[in-house]
């Protein structure tokens, strides 16, 4: 599944996408920026294999920008509803990843568990 997309800051290579993640191949130009966006409900994961790169991540909880490098081996992510942005510092070869996670404390009970008894007169009360 190679689906190959040139843009400005270099060229992207879908390498496979499924229901609950998409894995891509990016190549950057030294200079390159991609435009600042937000996934609503994705995480946005970065592997670098060569090169370097800068994630810009604006954060809502203040008022700052944070800048993370990142070299061969490092990797970054960036969490759902903030805006960030990469910028190739080098040319290079990254791996980005995208993926939604679920919430494990999502459970919401309308009984507690029990034991059934033999006896008919504690069948399906709670102990």
């Amino acid at each position: 599944m190679s689906n190959i997309a040139g843009k400005i800051w270099g060229q992207t290579e879908l390498v496979h996408k499924n229901g609950v993640l998409e894995f891509h191949r990016i190549d950057t130009k030294k200079g390159g920026v991609c435009s600042k966006h937000k996934h609503e409900f994705k995480w946005n994961g970065f592997y670098i294999m060569s090169g370097k790169m800068k994630i810009r991540v604006w954060q809502k909880d203040y008022d700052l920008v944070d800048e993370t490098i990142l070299k061969a081996g490092d990797f970054t992510r960036v969490k759902p509803g903030v805006f960030h942005q990469f910028e190739g510092l080098e040319d290079g070869v990254a791996f980005e990843l995208y993926w939604a996670e679920f919430d494990h404390n999502d459970i919401q009970r309308e009984s507690v568990g029990h034991k059934v008894f033999d006896d008919d007169a504690y069948t399906n009360e709670a102990i």
